[in-house]
């Protein structure tokens, strides 16, 4: 099985979405156990939401802690940097 789609199943049920249709939880967990790329995957993929779950509860209604926070994930290289109006389903360029 394609780690790719092993790892939009993790995604999908670390953000409690149903699995996509064929995989399972066991088939999951049987990949985790003998894949560590998807292993080491599913464990930053934990840690972020962690991380965005701390950051947003106290940044909840702070518009300047929301911008520190955007600005630390964009370091980061977690998000793109800024979308100009227009530019957001086209991979920062502009449609045309």
């Amino acid at each position: 099985m394609l780690c790719s789609r092993i790892r939009t199943a993790l995604s999908a049920r670390l953000d409690g979405e149903e699995l996509p249709p064929g995989l399972t939880a066991r088939r999951l967990d049987d990949h985790l156990a003998g894949c560590q790329d998807c292993r080491r995957w599913n464990a930053q993929a934990h840690a972020l939401t962690a991380g965005l779950d701390r950051a947003t509860a106290r940044a909840d209604g702070d518009r300047a802690a929301a911008v520190a926070l955007l600005a630390r994930l964009r370091a980061a290289s977690v998000l793109p940097g800024p979308v100009s109006p227009g530019t957001a389903d086209t991979g920062g360029k502009r449609a045309g």
